[in-house]
């Protein structure tokens, strides 16, 4: 499947997308760049630490909801300008249940449950402070009536947990290393969220750097890491992940998160910059012509290092 076939069918006006990777590592970028082309609304986002794909589907005006612990382009943009104007001036609800709760959360809705207990949020101002007040969840049926309930722990009376409301994600987006067209994906190094909010979604989007067959995927099982029946489409995309980095195959593009540093600081140059690298590039082999094969090629891995050694990173 392309792109945008992908995204056409699978991703809706409103849905619950939860993006794969961290902050600057095997971030979904191509299939976030489609999404803005396709313009999809009224999208909610969730998302473990995350990084400038999230940034750009909030500045393209995709986004209306959105819970997140943490975003950034760690190192260049310490909190992403368009989500922190966005939520300053009311454009869209957010809330944050922290980065251990939210993971937590994504393997609850990966087991099926409805929620899970936790003790972390008590004491905080997370437990305190609601982004997203009661009567505003109770207008957006996508959202949990709540925030959370605190109730006594049955197993230990005296003692309270947190019941923290799990996520009913409907597309998940998630680049790997390789996958076959039966949707068996190999992730190199480390998985971050992405095998739970893969397994959690009712629809999973898998973009891959390398496309192999399903016989060459299944002659070494103990490398796979997703089941294809976790995976309802395939997407060949090699640098993906651009500008982010991809274990084993290239480095983060420090050049593009300095520009994107300079470019989201207004909506005026944001929508400039998507017009440029998103709209003008109408697929995925347009934008690797953009960027330019001597670049792209320069963040290679050195092989046995899974970086590149010697890269400038300022």
């Amino acid at each position: 499947m392309t792109a945008e076939q992908a995204v056409s069918h699978f991703v809706q006006d409103g849905d619950c997308l939860a993006l794969g990777g961290f902050v600057t590592n095997r971030r979904p970028y191509a299939l976030v760049r489609e999404i803005i082309r396709q313009r999809k609304r009224k999208l909610y986002l969730e998302g473990g630490p995350s990084g400038g794909d999230m940034d750009m589907l909030i500045g393209a005006g995709c986004v209306e909801i959105m819970m997140v612990s943490y975003i950034a382009n760690s190192g260049y943009t310490m909190v992403c300008r368009r989500f922190r104007d966005a939520v300053e001036n009311g454009r869209i609800l957010f809330d944050d249940y922290s980065l251990d709760v939210q993971t937590i959360a994504y393997h609850g809705a990966a087991l099926g449950l409805s929620y899970v207990p936790v003790k972390n949020m008590l004491g905080s101002d997370l437990a305190d402070v609601w982004g997203i007040s009661a009567e505003e969840r109770k207008k957006h049926p996508k959202l949990p009536n709540q925030k959370f309930v605190i109730r006594e722990d049955p197993f230990h009376p005296g003692s309270q947990v947190c019941c923290v409301p799990t996520p009913q994600i409907d597309v998940a987006c998630i680049h790997v290393q390789e996958a076959s067209p039966d949707g068996t994906c190999c992730i190199e190094g480390a998985q971050f969220q992405d095998l739970d909010i893969a397994m959690a979604a009712r629809h999973t989007i898998a973009s891959c750097e390398r496309l192999v067959s399903d016989e060459e995927m299944h002659r070494h099982p103990e490398r796979n890491t997703l089941t294809g029946l976790c995976v309802d489409a395939v997407v060949p995309a090699a640098y993906g992940a651009h500008p982010s980095q991809c274990f084993g195959c290239y480095d983060y593009d420090s050049t593009f998160y300095l520009c994107y540093d300079k470019v989201s600081r207004t909506q005026e140059d944001f929508d400039a910059f998507i017009r440029e690298y998103v709209d003008e590039c109408p697929t995925h082999g347009d934008y690797l012509n953009k960027i330019g094969a001597e670049h792209l090629t320069s963040l290679c891995v050195q092989p046995g290092y899974g970086y590149r050694p010697g890269l400038k990173r300022r």
